[in-house]
């Protein structure tokens, strides 16, 4: 069964990992950039998606390494390593040609969710359960709705569900396109050689294709007309697309096996998202990203940036957690935390050189107010980063009757 050739090489890889000295080349297969290595055992979960990137756009391989601090990290080496590690046959450029094999049976389908843990690559921190949860949903062909904070990983987390389930996939930002029409069914043009024709968008080709797996991101910030057009594709008792809105126009069937995943901020914090329609929402079965935990969060910092200090990155992680435990308390003083996303851009500051401080200056105290002077929300931050960049500490900040002003 194909599913348990996917664990069985997920385990493979997984025993791989910890050996030092394994190289991989990057394959291009869609909008996706898969690692393999000589033996054509896939590394694609155990290495982040820019890092990937970046190695196929510099025409050169990966090979992992170990830091000074005993911590595993993939490395670019030219692509003369890879083709000459252990006798390795040289992989084609081409993307390989995987089938496609959903699990039917039942037992098969049960191995597969239970087993599919170790799919979920490091860089996404998700609970087992909520993964499993999200396996089992792409399995049995649900339309998901990733929910959570923005900077959370919701993304992440979908982009890692098509990696896990090898299926074609395809891309869809809602949130960017000014006409919904075009981006979901297609528009009408005028040549002088050819007349008035009327061009397929790529949705129509996305959901005729089987057991594709379709994201749907920014969902939220869509504009009603997408709603409208999506609620029949999402309808399990319809899931088809009119292709005009005449009577007796074409529609278009979703093909067997066909996966939508959509992100949304849910809020009243998030002011250029659209508060969804019931009924589009109740088309969807939700999986609800955590906000991560100091600890966890650290973790993550650590296992991206390997060769940045550890106790500065647990010094981000926690200057994150706490403006976001903060912004939940009653009397908290801010009206928003960090997010991952920014934690994740601090750390790639300090691993270009950059001080805690410096990198706070340009990607943390823009996003807070300094309407109040010594009172604002960017006067607390400064003082909560700069508790961590002159002695590292933060001990019973949030205890103090009133926040030192001094610096």
């Amino acid at each position: 069964m194909r599913n348990e050739r996917l664990i069985n090489n997920s385990n493979q890889n997984k025993g791989k990992k910890d050996m030092n000295n394994t190289v991989v080349k990057i394959v291009k297969s869609g909008n996706r950039f898969n690692a393999w290595d000589a033996d054509g055992n896939k590394f694609t979960s155990q290495i982040i998606n820019s890092t990937r990137k970046d190695a196929f756009n510099a025409g050169m391989a990966l090979q992992q390494k170990v830091n000074k601090n005993g911590k595993a990290f993939w490395g670019r080496v030219p692509m003369s390593v890879f083709e000459a590690s252990a006798g390795a046959p040289v992989i084609s450029t081409e993307a390989p040609n995987i089938s496609v094999e959903v699990p039917t049976g039942h037992d098969e389908v049960l191995n597969f969710i239970h087993s599919s843990y170790s799919l979920k690559p490091q860089g996404l921190v998700m609970k087992e359960l909520k993964w499993k949860y999200l396996v089992r949903s792409a399995v049995r062909g649900k339309n998901i709705l990733m929910t959570g904070p923005a900077g959370c990983g919701k993304t992440m987390a979908a982009k890692s569900l098509v990696n896990s389930l090898d299926r074609a996939d395809f891309y869809f930002n809602l949130g960017a396109t000014q006409d919904p029409r075009a981006t979901l069914i297609g528009n009408t043009h005028f040549d002088k050689k050819k007349g008035t024709y009327f061009s397929e968008a790529l949705f129509v080709k996305a959901i005729q294709t089987p057991n594709a797996v379709i994201l749907l991101d920014e969902l939220s910030r869509a504009h009603p007309d997408a709603w409208n057009i999506l609620m029949t594709v999402l309808d399990s008792g319809q899931r088809y697309l009119r292709l005009d809105e005449g009577e007796g126009q074409e529609t278009i069937n979703v093909a067997e096996g066909v996966t939508f995943v959509a992100t949304a901020n849910v809020g009243n914090e998030y002011t250029s998202t659209r508060v969804m329609d019931k009924a589009l929402m109740d088309r969807f079965i939700i999986v609800e990203m955590d906000v991560l935990t100091a600890e966890e969060e650290s973790g993550l910092l650590e296992y991206m940036f390997p060769h940045v200090d550890a106790a500065v990155l647990k010094s981000v992680a926690e200057i994150a957690s706490l403006t976001r435990s903060e912004s939940k308390s009653e009397a908290g003083r801010l009206s928003s935390g960090i997010s991952t996303r920014t934690s994740v851009e601090i750390a790639g500051l300090l691993f270009d050189g950059f001080g805690l401080d410096e990198a706070a200056e340009v990607t943390v105290y823009p996003q807070f107010s300094d309407d109040g002077g010594l009172e604002s929300e960017r006067t607390f931050v400064k003082q909560l980063v700069q508790k961590y960049v002159t002695d590292g500490s933060s001990d019973d900040l949030f205890n103090q009757n009133e926040v030192d002003n001094s610096n």
